[in-house]
């Protein structure tokens, strides 16, 4: 048999399974680790060359030197921006998509053996990240990085069928299922229909999308407990008039993917200037310092921290320290699911949407599977219970569970 690999190329994780001859699926693993973060990290050796890593190993060779470093966080969320063309790292013009290809060959180096002649499955999004988002210019990119990567010939499938189809290895009955796949970019959701066979028989009947999901629920954390220590909300005065600070600076340092793109020189002058006729002009110095200095991957882990936490707790202390900057604040529960209110809603009318493309009441669903990392928030699987009962909603595999169905996906 052909050997068939399954890659979800994901926001924040990205996983790689293969499909053994006996039809099971298991996660070809580096290391000890199932999951490999999505990341990449540039930086000059001692003789001036420009170096790359991936993963932890770009997480270790970013914290050893972050001023001289350059941290690439979620990739996936550029593919369908027709804006982003390239970007300069360490003086070096560089195209998304060769950024794409050289994370993916990293993930992938480890698994030549398994890779050579394989059948290569890989995953998608229903909608792509973004409100201009170009879904077909999304998947042509991501194709091209897995060109770029080696891998010329792959098969792409939505994500959230591919959940669907490891879910369905539980069934032993005919079923209609509601699979809502929570990534850190997109929320995607699959009304399937499964005929347990033999053979097992998927029948798809509906899909929706939405591009927020783990991402903009740390925006939002970032947005009303961080970003008023930086400035936010405050004033600068020219010429005796008073002047709101830029919102637009908050929006982008509170987004991972956007904010080393605001130690650009000019945006860094924008801020010294304003500083100088602010109210609270050590709150813009703290801002700066903190582009400066790289912090992101050490924010975004304090951020990721809290929200989990809140999946736990009613409560959780969001901790954080740079130079002179030190935040410590309580976060409760009931606060951050005011805050992503905007969020859920939007995942409300994208099911909305999934039920209506399937031509079906919710009452016609047999089960729901949640599965992503967001699916844990509380306040997102509550959502699903109300609408279709406790009973019915079931969660798993919250980080596996798109790449071993893409792998199953693969045997047709």
């Amino acid at each position: 048999m052909q050997p068939i690999i399954g890659i979800d190329f994901g926001t924040t994780n990205s996983v790689v399974t293969a499909l053994g001859a006996d039809g099971t699926v298991r996660v070809l693993r580096r290391a000890t680790e199932e999951v490999f973060r999505s990341i990449l990290c540039f930086w000059r050796d001692g003789a001036g060359h420009l170096r790359h890593a991936a993963g932890a190993s770009g997480i270790t060779a970013y914290l050893e030197d972050p001023l001289e470093a350059r941290l690439i966080l979620s990739m996936k969320s550029y593919l369908a921006q027709k804006s982003f063309q390239e970007t300069r790292i360490l003086g070096r013009p560089y195209g998304l998509e060769a950024l794409v290809g050289l994370f993916l060959r990293e993930l992938l180096s480890p698994f030549a053996t398994e890779l050579a002649g394989a059948r290569v499955i890989v995953g998608r999004p229903v909608r792509f990240v973004g409100e201009t988002a170009d879904d077909a210019l999304g998947q042509r990119r991501l194709i091209a990085g897995f060109a770029a990567a080696g891998l010329a010939d792959v098969q792409v499938e939505l994500e959230p069928a591919a959940a669907g189809h490891r879910f369905a290895a539980s069934l032993t009955e005919p079923a209609t299922v509601l699979v809502a796949d929570f990534g850190g970019g997109t929320s995607d959701f699959s009304l399937l229909r499964f005929e347990p066979g033999p053979p097992v028989r998927v029948i798809p009947l509906g899909h929706a999308g939405v591009g927020v999901a783990g991402d903009a629920f740390d925006f939002r954390i970032i947005d009303h407990v961080v970003s008023p220590l930086l400035g936010k909300g405050g004033s600068y005065t020219v010429m005796g008039t008073e002047l709101p600070i830029p919102p637009g600076w908050y929006g982008s340092f509170a987004r991972w993917h956007l904010l080393s793109l605001m130690r650009a020189p000019r945006t860094l002058r924008d801020i010294a200037d304003v500083a100088r006729n602010a109210a609270e002009p050590a709150r813009l110095h703290h801002l700066i310092r903190l582009i400066e200095d790289e912090v992101g991957y050490e924010m975004y882990r304090a951020i990721s921290g809290v929200k989990a936490a809140l999946s736990r707790a009613a409560q959780a202390r969001l901790q954080f320290r740079h130079a002179d900057f030190v935040l410590d604040a309580e976060v409760t529960r009931t606060d951050f699911e005011a805050w992503i209110a905007p969020e859920l809603k939007q995942i409300s009318a994208a099911v909305d949407a999934a039920l209506a493309d399937a031509a079906l009441a919710s009452g016609q669903v047999d089960r729901v599977f949640l599965t992503g990392g967001t699916s844990l928030v509380p306040a997102v699987r509550g959502l699903f219970e109300q609408r279709f009962g406790q009973a019915r909603v079931v969660a798993g595999g919250e980080f596996v569970s798109v790449a071993e169905g893409l792998a199953l996906m693969g045997r047709g």
